[in-house]
């Protein structure tokens, strides 16, 4: 029979993919939508492309066209406003394309399998969600299988009628892992609709801030910035996620264990989120 859950007692950690376990960045989506877009007549920048990160991929492609100079390049380019029918057809392509990339794209952020190990010698089970959709991932999953990573379960984008912001996945998750006081499960995520997923589902929330999209840089872009120009990056990528409303900011998931150790600490008190 199963230990019944005790709400004062760290029951799950839910990881997200791009940005918090893997791709130094989150990287590997950014030149496929510059290209995708280019292949229709209309030039984004890396900036824009970032913008609505961590959503379902046709929502970002949605989002994106909806941007004022987005939107009439389209116009101008195609004679008539961007349809939804048009994102569509869009969404076809960037698919394989992202696909063709992602694996270029898959090397772990330093000190995740280890991060991952010690939430596992914990007890803790492995969650994950993510806003890559499922052919996406069915190249990925067996690239971090074989680098030693294989989370208890895995939701993606497009799997349920909502995703990011809503806390659909997250509650998907609670039922494969069999979790269900959302105050003992911690989510982690590098953007703000991660973040706002685990609040909208109760959960705590912690923003990884360097590693991933809001600062946007390659490790080896971060590690070439002085102290000062580190500083201001971390400082800038956090508030981003603190205004989303992360309770914990941290460069990395290197750094979550000693948040866990705190978020025990409160939940043993009886604080919730």
């Amino acid at each position: 029979m199963s230990q019944k859950p005790d709400p004062q007692i760290l029951s799950a950690v839910v990881f997200d993919w791009a940005g918090t376990i893997l791709d130094f960045g989150s990287c590997a989506p950014m030149g496929a939508f510059v290209r995708l877009f280019e292949q229709f007549g209309v030039a984004i920048t890396i900036e824009q492309a970032r913008g609505p990160m961590g959503v379902a991929k046709w929502d970002h492609i949605k989002a994106l066209s909806l941007l004022p100079e987005v939107a009439a390049q389209w116009q101008s380019r195609h004679g008539k406003p961007i349809t939804d029918a048009d994102v569509d057809h869009l969404y076809e392509v960037f698919t394989p394309m992202n696909a063709a990339v992602v694996a270029d794209f898959a090397e772990f952020i330093p000190g995740a399998l280890q991060t991952v190990a010690a939430c596992r010698a914990r007890g803790l089970k492995i969650g994950s969600t993510t806003g890559y959709n499922r052919p996406i991932m069915e190249v990925v999953t067996p690239i971090a299988r074989a680098g030693g990573y294989e989370p208890d379960n895995l939701v993606c984008a497009g799997d349920l009628a909502a995703g990011r912001p809503s806390p659909l996945m997250m509650w998907r998750t609670f039922a494969d892992l069999g979790v269900w006081w959302p105050a003992t499960v911690v989510k982690v995520d590098d953007t703000d609709v991660g973040i706002l997923e685990g609040r909208n589902a109760g959960t705590w929330t912690v923003g990884v801030a360097v590693s991933g999209n809001a600062l946007g840089l390659t490790l080896a872009e971060w590690n070439a910035l002085s102290p000062a120009a580190q500083q201001q990056g971390r400082e800038r990528a956090g508030a981003k996620l603190r205004a989303a409303g992360a309770h914990y900011v941290i460069d990395s998931v290197a750094e979550l264990m000693p948040v866990l150790d705190d978020i025990a600490a409160r939940l043993a008190r009886g604080l919730r989120p």
